[in-house]
């Protein structure tokens, strides 16, 4: 990769995090035990892929973390919705993916997740596979993702920091115009007396106006050529804490995550999937409602600082027909920061 190629985070240009600090990764790894892989494809016709956030301690000696859901238009494919929303229950990793692979990828993990020891005399499962829509770069009708690629997103999967933009479920996917993807933060924030980590990431694919740091970013003022199509117009985004939060404090953390997508511009469409998932690795009693507004902060700050990176760290793509979602000139962005004071 040359100096010309290379992409910036919110946090290399200069953009302070706001009231909460960010995590020592700034990524939703900084949770304690939370992974994330990503298999990724990309060939003239396909840009497309899987992405796994994996809860480490999931498993047979504990079956399920605490979770909530939260639905902004529920214009999408979200696997195991109801239950996830019934039962305030995580019981598998989190995939996000293609829309019309989403089938192939939670089969996929079901099958996984059955191969696993402890499970052998399991006969109900609720897989949670996300999605949206990477039409505008790839072949989404092929439906080319299945077994191999989840098994190389969860085989993949780690700590530490996260590969960003057009890679995973975010290698096809565009946003406000400019190649979107795959983006991640965290804050640090205190829930009563005690200090927690929040952590979020996104596959950013949908329309609008890009903000950043209150700043506007047109489309079709900054990208050297025509704004890319949003096809399918869609955002999956899972948030993860060690909070000991319960499963409806959990939705309302979601609630707060699709409402940061306004922060960064977004138009939310009728024909948008908007979807937040939020779960919990703590342990312990959960805090008293009141004492929750910090962790809905550092919520809606780490999501809308990953949406913002998602796109900062997308790559310029172009599918063999023609249609191209080019990268944010980040020297456009830095200059637009600071005529507006921002960095």
């Amino acid at each position: 990769m040359t100096a010309a190629d290379t992409r910036l985070r919110l946090a290399d240009l200069g953009v302070g995090a706001g009231a909460f600090p960010r995590g020592g990764d700034n990524a939703i790894t900084d949770v304690p035990g939370v992974l994330v892989g990503h298999a990724t494809v990309h060939t003239d016709r396909l840009h497309t892929g899987v992405t796994a956030v994996v809860p480490a301690m999931l498993g047979a000696e504990r079956r399920w973390l605490p979770a909530g859901l939260a639905v902004g238009n529920g214009f999408g494919k979200l696997v195991g919705a109801t239950q996830l929303q019934e039962l305030g229950a995580l019981e598998t990793p989190v995939l996000l993916t293609s829309t019309l692979s989403v089938y192939r990828v939670a089969d996929a993990l079901l099958g996984h997740m059955l191969a696993q020891p402890g499970y052998e005399r399991t006969t109900t499962l609720n897989p949670v596979v996300g999605e949206t829509n990477d039409g505008f770069l790839s072949d989404i009708r092929s439906r080319p993702l299945g077994e191999e690629h989840v098994a190389a997103a969860l085989a993949t999967a780690s700590s530490g920091a996260v590969a960003e933009g057009s890679v995973g479920a975010g290698a096809g996917t565009v946003a406000l115009g400019f190649k979107g993807g795959i983006g991640t933060a965290s804050r640090a924030a205190p829930v009563g007396e005690d200090a927690y980590t929040v952590g979020a990431l996104v596959q950013s694919n949908f329309s609008g106006t890009l903000s950043i740091a209150g700043v506007p970013m047109p489309a079709d003022e900054l990208a050297p050529g025509p704004p890319a199509e949003t096809v399918g117009n869609s955002c999956m985004i899972v948030v993860a804490t060690d909070a000991p939060v319960d499963g409806r404090q959990l939705a309302r953390c979601a609630r707060r995550a699709v409402f940061a997508m306004r922060g960064v511009g977004s138009d939310f469409a009728q024909g948008s999937g908007d979807y937040a998932i939020a779960f919990s690795v703590g342990s312990g009693m959960p805090p008293a409602d009141a004492a929750l507004s910090p962790l809905f902060h550092a919520t809606m700050d780490a999501v809308e600082e990953a949406l913002v990176n998602s796109i900062l760290m997308a790559t310029t793509q172009t599918h063999a027909d023609g249609n191209i979602a080019r990268a944010i000139p980040l020297d456009a962005v830095r200059a637009r920061l600071k005529a507006a004071g921002a960095i």
